[in-house]
């Protein structure tokens, strides 16, 4: 897996996590300030399109994952 799925892989599993945990409809709701940390992630990536800093990228780097393009 490349560092691009690796990263779009942790994104998307965490708002999906946050919104189930902050989304009053949800089963597994507890609070809705878990919408903060969706938004979070949501303005992390969009700063890191931008910016091309990414804190996951760093983290994912010196865990060994191979960088490259997210559909060889």
């Amino acid at each position: 897996m490349t560092l691009d799925r690796m990263i779009n892989a942790m994104a998307g599993t965490f708002i999906l996590i946050s919104l189930s945990l902050g989304a009053a409809a949800s089963p597994i709701f507890h609070n809705a300030n878990w919408l903060w940390f969706t938004a979070f992630v949501g303005a992390n990536l969009l700063q890191s399109s931008f910016t091309g800093f990414c804190p996951a990228a760093m983290i994912f780097k010196k865990l060994g994952a191979k960088p490259g393009v997210a559909f060889d």
